[in-house]
């Protein structure tokens, strides 16, 4: 199931306000909005049209509240995640749900990291570019992209101390990374079969009245 399914599929009947934080360029905001729901999405670099703001979450104004907030590959960016989850919760009305679409780069094994490295080596071959030299090569740069960011453990700590959940389900990540040199399909197969570990994964909560 594509993401804007699963969320929809977590949605009340439409229509339900919904707060999409970390737009990007508004592709999941306009399809909650096709599908009946008074969706807005923010984000600094939000589309400049109906139905988005360029704000942050903490420009946010008080008053507003949702019935359903979604974050995409957001919160793992975001300085102060504690806070970020405050005034989430806050701009929810009670029963109201957070759908989360999050990665765990932190739970990159060696073998999920070999697979990953492989995959990166076909990328380059194809497209005539530099891949890491080694999988020491890789792991360096892993973890130099992710200096700063919030794993798996913190995130989930997080949520938890604020939501009840509803829904959690791991979720295949490498993928979309490689753009299209390993599909979905493979990775969750590798996945299911515990040859590499998920990355990904997407939780459901519900504040509490």
């Amino acid at each position: 199931m594509d993401f804007t399914a699963f969320v929809l599929s977590h949605l009340p009947p439409a229509p339900a306000r919904v707060l999409e934080v970390g737009a990007g360029r508004g592709d999941l905001t306009r399809a909650l909005a096709g599908a009946g729901h008074d969706a807005l999405g923010i984000d600094p670099a939000a589309p400049a049209e109906d139905g988005f703001r360029r704000i942050k979450l903490e420009d946010l104004e008080d008053e507003e509240t949702f019935d359903a907030v979604v974050a995409s590959h957001t919160l793992h960016h975001v300085t102060d995640v504690d806070i970020a989850l405050d005034r989430i919760a806050a701009h929810l009305r009670p029963g109201g749900r957070l759908i989360v679409d999050e990665q765990g780069w932190d739970l990159l094994d060696d073998a999920t990291a070999e697979w990953y490295w492989g995959q990166r080596r076909v990328l380059a071959a194809v497209r005539g570019e530099q891949a890491p030299t080694s999988v020491d090569a890789l792991w360096e740069e892993w973890r130099a992209d992710h200096v700063g960011l919030h794993g798996y453990a913190r995130l989930r700590d997080e949520l938890d101390r604020r939501f009840r959940e509803v829904h959690f389900a791991w979720e295949p990540l490498l993928h979309r990374l490689l753009h299209g040199v390993a599909s979905e399909s493979l990775e969750r197969s590798l996945i299911e079969a515990g040859a590499i570990q998920p990355l990904g994964f997407r939780y459901v909560g519900e504040r509490a009245a």
